[in-house]
């Protein structure tokens, strides 16, 4: 059985040999047998051989020395061959993809929400409907879904009648949520209305544990505690409060919560993406917003609204009216897609991230007088909205 050959740097000369004669052997003969076993140990001309490995096949520079050893076996004594493969980390690969795609969902997240916030803030103070501004806005959202899927250009869900049964009550909590922070932003500077909502978890908590019965550890009630005076201290010093602008944020923070509740329990074992179950929610809270935006408001005065803000605005206005419809359904959807890679805890980290972002950001575009006891309130509900999430891992 042939064991190993090797070849050496002296087996590849560039030097030009005649070609020997071919020579074919029908049968084996004793004389080729007895010569194969004096070169090395025993070998059988009837018997297939395998190639067993291959070590050192590489090309070298001319300084060192090259050799190649090839190992075979024959058919009969055959074993599985061993096989040694260095491959890239592709688990490390993987993570850092990972990691690069949720720090893009993030990034597109809070500056889609900026510039919601910055455009929504600048409509309301020219058109002072808030029930219109958000019709248009779930309007807007749920057009460029529906030409998405008519175009192909996003795959349609596929949906049954279940489907938007369960998803009913969580249409009315969002419709309500978005309409009640509409308002607040038409009464009260953005940074004071994100304030408020920064409050969130504590309802999260209350309804949680009133309503549904369930029990948190102690760390979460104790992080309640910087959220709710956090918010306080800035109601309380705030330059331009508005209660009406304060209960729309509240409304907002209550009717949210019950819309997280409701997904959890109407979506288990939906297999619908968080793209499109955002363009599914739009629909449907639209179709609930547009007879009570009617209602409340009235096409006649989003008609003397509308002429008022073009004679002061000029055209300008109609972008910032599409931009703060298109920017709105934008950022809401990052945020669904971005429920689909990371866990509720990250999601909830990076929700707080955003509030300060939008804080800070429209206290500088808009120039919002703030006092220094109001940015220390602010700055403790928020504190203890990081706590919240840190104490719910």
């Amino acid at each position: 059985m042939i064991s190993s050959v090797k070849l050496t740097a002296s087996s590849f000369t560039t030097r030009k040999l005649p070609l020997p004669k071919p020579q074919y052997f029908l049968q084996p003969t004793s004389q080729n047998v007895k010569q194969n076993l004096i070169i090395n140990h025993s070998f059988s001309c009837q018997k297939p051989l395998y190639i067993s490995s291959i070590e050192n096949f590489s090309l070298l520079k001319k300084t060192e020395q090259r050799g190649t050893e090839c190992k075979a076996y024959e058919a009969d004594q055959s074993r599985p061959l061993e096989v040694n493969i260095d491959l890239p980390d592709e688990q490390a690969r993987l993570e850092a993809a990972q990691r690069l795609r949720i720090g893009i969902y993030f990034a597109t997240w809070w500056a889609l929400n900026v510039v919601f916030n910055i455009y929504n803030k600048k409509v309301l103070n020219a058109f002072p409907y808030p029930w219109l501004t958000s019709t248009l806005s779930l309007a807007t959202g749920s057009l460029m879904m529906l030409i998405s899927w008519a175009t192909r250009i996003a795959d349609a869900p596929k949906t049954d009648l279940e489907f938007w049964k369960t998803l009913f009550p969580v249409a009315v909590a969002h419709t309500i949520g978005h309409v009640a922070a509409t308002v607040s932003m038409s009464k009260v500077a953005v940074s004071f209305t994100h304030i408020i909502k920064s409050g969130e978890p504590a309802f999260s908590v209350l309804v949680s544990r009133f309503l549904l019965g369930e029990t948190f550890p102690v760390p979460v009630y104790l992080s309640l505690l910087p959220i709710i005076g956090g918010c306080a201290l800035a109601a309380v010093t705030e330059l331009n409060f508005n209660m009406t602008g304060f209960m729309g944020a509240m409304i907002s923070n209550l009717a949210f919560v019950f819309r997280n509740i409701f997904s959890k329990k109407g979506m288990k074992g939906k297999s619908v993406s968080g793209m499109n179950y955002y363009a599914c929610l739009s629909i449907l809270s639209l179709l609930i917003l547009t007879p009570f935006a009617i209602a409340v408001e009235g096409p006649k005065m989003w008609a003397a609204g509308w002429e008022n803000a073009i004679s002061q605005i000029g055209p300008h206005f109609i972008w910032w009216v599409a931009a703060q419809s298109v920017f709105y359904h934008l950022y809401n959807q990052v945020s669904y897609m971005s429920l689909d890679q990371i866990s509720p805890l990250t999601f909830s980290i990076g929700n707080t991230m955003k509030r300060i972002s939008v804080i800070v950001s429209s206290i500088l575009i808009f120039h919002t007088p703030i006092q220094p006891i109001n940015a220390l309130g602010a700055a403790i509900a928020i504190l203890g909205t990081f706590l919240y999430s840190q104490a719910k891992l």
